[in-house]
């Protein structure tokens, strides 16, 4: 049997029938006894890990109260689907780690991320010869190409194509600019493709120099990612916090640590340079890196 898989939309879909169970004021328990079920099933519908009919599905938001029929069919629209692993396991897609799926599904669905990184440029920030820098030598794989690897990291970037393309915010970590992938060459690439990115109106890129006063709350080592998903229902936008250590991979949605992230995010963009001081200090980089290139070697 097949892992169970969750998705933007199975997430999106738990949301809501938290809100319905929140607005009824009954426990979790309480609603799943509604459908003659189990409240650990109740719970793993809203951590997006469980699945339900359409008819439990209406059933339950008819009991709790939400009976218009509007909305009973956006939630079934939302679980129509969601499920589905197919997506995958074809083309490039399959390049794309387990524990990394759910991040991806988030990313095409969100109207708002905010990343703080360090080390290495985020993937929606990189161009193809830094992509290709990063992967070619990864450990070989007997159904992955090192095409499939780069293919994949680039489409994700589709989003930014979009008619409506989310709001993009960036801190980066000087050290993200300054790590060197490839050579030079590819550096500067990469730099002057991040220059040409913060100049379109829904990326918003700020840089962190080393020698930049933080105060001693500011967590520019700890990176995350904060992720808005709008909801076609009325619970209003999914809010998580993405945090991806060495040894796991974890989405944060409760309202204390949200609250948490949110006060390092302001700290963050406080400490950090401005938009225009970022593309100033980002073209000095480029214009050292294209010296260092030119420069005959001794």
């Amino acid at each position: 049997m097949a892992a169970t898989v969750r998705t933007a939309r199975k997430l999106l879909l738990g949301h809501e029938i938290a809100h319905m169970i929140e607005v009824a004021g009954i426990s979790q328990a309480d609603a799943a006894d509604l459908i003659e079920t189990s409240q650990a099933r109740i719970s793993s519908l809203i951590q997006g890990g469980g699945s339900i009919s359409p008819g439990d599905l209406v059933l339950l938001a008819g009991k709790l109260g939400f009976t218009d029929e509007g909305y009973q069919e956006s939630l079934r629209d939302l679980r129509r689907d969601a499920h589905k692993r197919g997506f995958w396991t074809t083309g490039h897609n399959r390049a794309y780690a387990e524990e990394i799926r759910l991040r991806i599904d988030l990313e095409k669905h969100a109207d708002q991320l905010r990343v703080l990184e360090v080390e290495v440029v985020p993937g929606l920030l990189q161009c193809e010869a830094y992509v290709r820098a990063q992967h070619e030598d990864a450990p070989a794989l007997s159904d992955v190409t090192l095409e499939d690897r780069i293919t994949a990291r680039l489409a994700r970037q589709d989003i930014l194509d979009k008619d409506e393309p989310p709001i993009l915010q960036f801190v980066l970590s000087e050290s993200c600019i300054r790590r060197v992938w490839g050579d030079a060459d590819v550096m500067r690439e990469q730099i002057d493709h991040l220059i040409k990115l913060s100049n379109r109106r829904n990326i918003h890129l700020q840089l962190m120099p080393f020698d930049q006063p933080l105060g001693r709350r500011s967590p520019v080592a700890s990176r995350f990612t904060l992720m808005r998903v709008p909801s076609p229902g009325v619970a209003g936008p999914l809010e998580l916090a993405y945090i991806e250590g060495e040894a796991e991979i974890r989405y944060l949605d409760d309202k204390k640590a949200l609250k948490a992230y949110e006060a390092a995010w302001a700290r963050l963009t406080n400490a950090a340079l401005k938009f225009e001081e970022t593309r100033k200090f980002l073209r000095e980089v480029s214009r050292d890196l294209k010296d260092r290139s030119s420069s005959p070697s001794r």
